[in-house]
């Protein structure tokens, strides 16, 4: 089976444990059997390998969230990487290339696309095997999932079938309505659209090509930001004759709002906070050193991160992103592949971060042109290079940076460092890369 994931946008409406490099898949909200926290990417990865572990999973995904996806899945997950945000039409179509181009995968191969955010059970798998069964027929060129509505929601578009069977031709669709439209679409047996797709790969290499100018993948990457932003939906999905429904009645819930997130929780509790007995469904989600307490609260969630402090009604946390969107701030946290880093003050001339790194892991080898840096180990082990010069550090020791000296930094064991940036002009851009020194 090879599957795309769709992993794209900002997360806004998640805020603040979301921003732009950790969106709402990569946050750790879901207890485990063995008490460990996991995010939606990894769930929906590890439920994947559970019912087939010999999957292919592909994630298409903007260059921001790379890290984050290396660093909760390993090294090992095939990633489309968008150089530029673009509609799910660009993504999908990149998507197929890489599989086709850079997998080798065979063009007469079935692929099912899906987004990576759905909160779902295990036959939400099941289904997608029966929707690449489907596609097998000679009389069907798309296989979509439809989902059986549980309220007349303004937020999914319809699919209404030809029948009520489990597999149905499709007899239209219907963007977003409102309530009363919905209500009706659903009395004639609409299903939601859920974003889930099958094709074989030869048919949307062979759209691709009618669409876009290109040769193959790297072509493609190199004119992906003069791509148009068109949906999937309307450049294929709407205009495609021999196409098929599965109706998929399981457990589907989308979690894009804080609302609908704590429904799907387990605890009401996560970090260091108390509710008080006379609250009544209220959630704490705290990622502070400090603790949190809410008193007399009723459909209310709270969430604290270095990004900000959420206090909201449940209903109306779904409307937080205009407010959000009027915050101009420096990413206080994010997950990389070889750890992770936490911003503790921002100054004018200078900004101190925590950094972590994961057992066996190494920053980049680079330099900064208009910055110094001071380094201080927390706990841990390893070692640093300064100008291809090997130095063994360990906790308590201190290396200054100099600015122009290409460094990089080894961690043996975990490594916690506060890092010190001081000069005139901080910021992301300023560093050049180099290949690392044989370690």
């Amino acid at each position: 089976m090879n599957i795309i994931l769709l992993s794209g946008g900002s997360g806004k409406r998640l805020w603040p444990l979301s921003n732009d490099i950790r969106s709402k898949q990569f946050i750790k909200l879901f207890k485990t059997e063995n008490g460990q926290y996991e995010s939606m990417v990894q769930r929906i990865y590890r439920q994947i390998k559970t019912i087939n572990h010999k999957a292919s999973i592909t994630i298409a995904t903007s260059k921001k969230q790379v890290s984050s996806i290396h660093n909760q899945l390993g090294n090992d997950v095939g990633i489309s990487v968008e150089p530029y945000r673009r509609d799910t039409l660009p993504a999908i179509v990149l998507a197929a290339l890489y599989l086709h181009d850079v997998k080798g995968i065979s063009e007469n191969d079935s692929v099912v696309v899906c987004p990576v955010d759905p909160l779902v059970g295990n036959d939400y798998f099941i289904c997608l095997q029966q929707m690449l069964d489907e596609l097998e027929k000679n009389d069907t060129n798309l296989v979509l999932m439809g989902i059986d509505p549980t309220y007349p929601s303004e937020k999914y578009g319809y699919i209404i079938p030809h029948h009520y069977n489990k597999v149905s031709s499709v007899a239209a669709f219907k963007e977003k309505p409102n309530a009363r439209d919905a209500k009706t679409y659903i009395s004639k047996g609409a299903l939601w659209n859920g974003g889930v797709f099958a094709f074989k790969l030869k048919y949307i290499l062979k759209i691709a090509h009618e669409l876009f100018e290109f040769t193959d993948y790297q072509d493609l990457y190199t004119k992906y930001d003069s791509l148009p932003k068109i949906s999937f939906d309307y450049a294929v999905v709407e205009k495609e004759t021999k196409i098929k429904v599965v109706r998929f009645s399981g457990e589907w819930k989308d979690l894009g709002t804080w609302n609908t997130l704590t429904e799907a929780m387990n605890e009401n509790v996560i970090g260091n906070a108390i509710i008080g007995e006379k609250c009544a469904n209220v959630h704490v989600i705290n990622e502070l050193n400090m603790p949190i307490l809410a008193v007399g609260l009723n459909n209310v969630i709270i969430t604290a991160s270095p990004e900000g402090i959420l206090v909201s009604d449940k209903v109306q946390s779904s409307f937080i992103k205009s407010y959000v969107d009027q915050f101009d701030q420096h990413v206080m946290f994010a997950e990389k592949s070889w750890g992770n880093y936490l911003v503790l003050d921002v100054e004018n001339k200078s900004l101190t971060v925590k950094v972590t790194l994961n057992p066996g892991q190494k920053m980049n080898y680079h330099s900064h042109s208009h910055r110094d840096e001071v380094w201080v180990v927390i706990s841990g082990n390893g070692h640093v290079f300064l100008n291809d010069i090997k130095k063994e550090i360990q906790s308590g020791d201190v290396i200054p940076i100099a600015a122009g000296t290409r460094h990089m930094v080894v961690a043996d064991s975990e490594l916690k460092m506060i890092e010190v940036q001081i000069g005139t002009d901080i910021s992301i851009e300023d560093k050049t890369k180099y290949s690392p020194p044989s370690i």
